[in-house]
């Protein structure tokens, strides 16, 4: 638009036509400026020379600047330009100047072309620094990501060595003391819980070990983890009445998700144990809309029993499971006095 501009409030009285298409064809040709900048700039040069688009051929020496910076196009541009300005057309007229003109011409022509050379060099060298600073601000984010994942790593290490040290030296004492009471006991009742309490104390220390070594590792995957199929098992140790209905269980079910379930009803059946003894427990397991729904309701304790300590961390920690899994968490009291937990795992992740 300004190259148009200039040309229609410089037009001379006594125009040549074809001084006036060359003009034309120079503001035309600016619309490829940012393709073909270099091309540009000699499609600009006989409007120029012949005529008076000279702010249509700084335009295209601007944007080649810009482009190409410091290439050999950029100073073939230049020259063409400088030579539009000095050189005055017709020709005839030009060998009739004064030395004086051609040496003003020649300043000029210095000018107008390294003004758009001037201007192109800077935005190009302000585009560079910003590719420069924004390089610098990514390896800046990649060290610090690199930092925090150094400081996990150790820490991870430390929680690792911690569990080893102190829960797996407290489950072993107890599994040693299960099987000394199963060897010294003869009462058949006594020998049967000693043989759970035992075989519990075996499986959570290999569990743990698992867990351990995942730490170690730092390792997302953390292997083989229990899941729906060992339910049954779960609830034939439980020592407690369940209730399990299982509907439109999916085929292929993430592993992730399985193991969300099992940890959700291995937590709430802790919680039967710790908050309503002898309460009958009732699990409903249901895939439904591309998602799979789990639900544990117990009813209100039906006899006293010993109050276990209980840091409310379990049903946080299925809340926050279930929320890195896309799915939702929700508890409540029930009317009868007992208590209800639901979760939604989406099965498309």
């Amino acid at each position: 638009m300004l190259a148009v501009l200039d040309v229609w409030l410089v037009f001379p009285e006594k125009a040549q036509p074809y001084s006036i298409y060359l003009c034309g064809f120079a503001c035309l040709a600016l619309t490829a400026r940012r393709k073909l900048p270099f091309l540009t700039v000699i499609a600009t040069v006989p409007g120029f020379l012949a005529g008076w688009s000279q702010l249509a051929a700084m335009i295209a020496l601007g944007m080649l600047a810009t482009r190409k910076q410091m290439h050999w196009q950029t100073w073939v541009g230049a020259a063409l330009v400088f030579t539009c300005r000095l050189v005055q057309w017709p020709l005839a007229d030009f060998v009739q100047l004064t030395w004086r003109e051609h040496l003003l011409n020649a300043i000029y022509g210095v000018i107008v072309a390294g003004m758009p050379i001037a201007i192109g060099l800077l935005i190009g060298a302000r585009s560079e620094i910003s590719q420069k600073l924004s390089e610098l601000a990514t390896s800046r984010d990649r060290e610090r990501r690199f930092h925090a994942d150094v400081v996990r790593a150790e820490e991870r290490a430390r929680l690792a060595r911690e569990m080893h040290d102190v829960v797996s030296h407290q489950i072993t004492l107890i599994a040693m003391q299960a099987g000394a009471l199963q060897a010294q006991s003869a009462e058949a009742q006594t020998l049967a819980t000693a043989q759970v309490i035992r075989q519990l104390s075996t499986r959570t220390l290999e569990e743990l070990r698992s867990l351990v070594s995942v730490l170690r590792s730092g390792a997302e995957d953390d292997g083989p983890r229990p899941g729906i199929n060992e339910l049954d098992r779960l609830i034939r140790n439980s020592d407690m009445p369940v209730h399990l209905t299982v509907e439109r269980l999916p085929e292929a079910l993430p592993s992730q998700v399985s193991a969300a379930a099992y940890r959700t009803v291995q937590e709430c059946l802790t919680n039967v144990h710790k908050h309503a003894p002898g309460a009958t427990a009732t699990i409903r397991i249901q895939g439904d809309h591309g998602a799979l729904k789990v639900e544990v309701r117990n009813e209100r304790a039906s006899r006293a029993g010993t109050m276990l300590p209980s840091g409310g961390h379990g049903l946080t920690g299925l809340a926050e499971r279930a929320r890195l899994l896309g799915g939702s968490f929700e508890t409540a009291d029930t009317a009868d006095g007992g208590f209800r937990v639901r979760a939604r795992y989406p099965l498309d992740r």
